[in-house]
């Protein structure tokens, strides 16, 4: 917003922080014009007020209640609003008292940890993975946190399957989203007041969904150990999990490697996993980095960049050398746009325009003051890595990837398997 006069000043700035500190929270901007700056005011700050965040109606968990207790297979699907610390806190309640299983969005990776045996996956993929097929046999599905700009990867269909919303505002609704029961209001007390009046029911029946939670589980190893050079992602994630503590921080630029990890990178705590699912910006990957280790000096922070989105503005290696961080920079090179080749080929194009050339990246890494390093064999990746990490300052490993199989194993192996598994459960 535009500052117009320097006596709303006060006022924008409060109602700016008002803004920022409620949901959704996030960054909030002032322009200050040079003219409105100069002005002399006798204006004083305005102080914040003392707010409680609003509750659900009792009313609707009892609605909610009476859905889930009718229900045979319910399932919980975690999203991005609900990747908050007292909705973490009380989601892992709720899932340890109920026992019902849970499928993550890619932003709400790591708000119930997805090693818990409740855990049937994430939602990388659009559809026809393991966790769709648990979708399609859930007869109610409990929404926490739906954020519009991840679309739900259900569909609703009138007279189907039952879906409770339950977030900070009431639902957006469109031809696949049209909830049948809402809980509007603070998620966390949401979650608490459901958790109290819900019991366990004996007429639940999880027994496919385990089934799901093992194929995921099992497919998820598929090629972890693949001593191929270059690099497949499947190994790429299983190296880098080996390398992060639990309460480290990846930050993903967007690309096809962004779907591995978020399918195939199991992350134990909340934002531990950051990425941008919104507008999906290529160059995220970097200053998200720089920025969790301003915020977390303590812990480990890695960056993990395709080469197309890290030349988009790798100059800032340069602000990270400045800054004295402890970072390190995986960048994988395929010499391509390596996700909009793998949409064309499922869409039957043609390729065009996707391959260049890159710069030497170690280096273009020394020129700014950083540590530069090739990995030259998938097996010394691990030790690598380690080393970069246990190092401090800003490392930058140029990781050389092979991303020939995605086509046969996201579009044809992944929902050929799931769709075996739903046939013979």
């Amino acid at each position: 917003r535009q500052i117009v006069s320097g006596a709303s000043i006060p006022a924008r700035v409060r109602e700016a922080f008002r803004l920022a500190d409620e949901e959704r929270p996030g960054a909030t901007h002032l322009e200050l014009p040079e003219d409105i700056a100069a002005e002399d005011v006798d204006e004083l700050p305005i102080p914040a007020s003392e707010v409680r965040r609003p509750i659900a109606e009792h009313k609707a968990v009892e609605r909610a209640v009476t859905v889930l207790r009718a229900a045979r297979h319910p399932l919980l699907v975690i999203g991005a609003g609900a990747n908050r610390k007292r909705c973490a806190r009380m989601l892992r309640a709720f899932v340890d008292r109920q026992g019902i299983p849970f499928i993550t969005t890619q932003m709400g990776k790591g708000v119930v940890d997805e090693n818990h045996p409740l855990c049937l996956g994430n939602a990388a993929v659009s559809d026809g993975d393991f966790p769709h097929r648990a979708i399609e046999q859930a007869d109610c599905i409990v929404n926490v946190g739906h954020d519009v700009i991840e679309k739900p990867p259900f569909v609703m269909k009138s007279g189907a399957r039952k879906v409770l919303h339950i977030n900070y505002r009431s639902a957006e609704v469109d031809p696949v989203y049209f909830p049948h029961v809402e809980i509007v209001g603070d998620i966390a007390n949401a979650l608490w007041q459901l958790n109290e009046t819900l019991e366990p029911q004996p007429g639940w029946d999880f027994t496919f969904m385990r089934k799901v939670c093992d194929a995921m589980h099992a497919h998820q190893q598929e090629g972890a150990n693949d001593p191929a050079f270059p690099v497949t992602p499947q190994r790429l994630v299983a190296d880098v999990r080996k390398v992060m503590p639990e309460d480290g921080i990846i930050a993903l630029d967007n690309g096809i490697y962004k779907i591995w990890f978020a399918r195939n990178y199991r992350a134990a705590h909340p934002n531990s996993v950051l990425l941008d699912n919104a507008l999906a910006t290529m160059g995220a990957g970097l200053p998200s980095a720089m920025a969790a280790k301003l915020v977390h000096p303590d812990k480990r922070v890695m960056a993990i960049c395709g080469d197309g989105g890290f030349m988009m503005n790798s100059q800032e290696l340069e602000t990270a050398v400045r800054l004295g961080l402890d970072l390190v920079v995986v960048v994988l090179n395929d010499s391509a746009y390596g996700m909009i080749k793998w949409k064309q080929q499922h869409m039957g194009l043609q390729d065009f325009g996707l391959d260049f050339a890159n710069p030497d990246f170690v280096t273009y890494a020394r020129s700014y003051g950083a540590q530069g390093h090739r990995l030259e064999a998938t097996g010394d990746l691990v030790a690598l890595l380690e080393r970069c990490l246990s190092a401090g300052g800003v490392h930058l490993v140029d990781v050389p990837v092979d991303y020939r199989d995605n086509g046969r194993i996201l579009n044809h192996e992944i929902p050929g398997a799931s769709r075996a598994l739903q046939a013979d459960g």
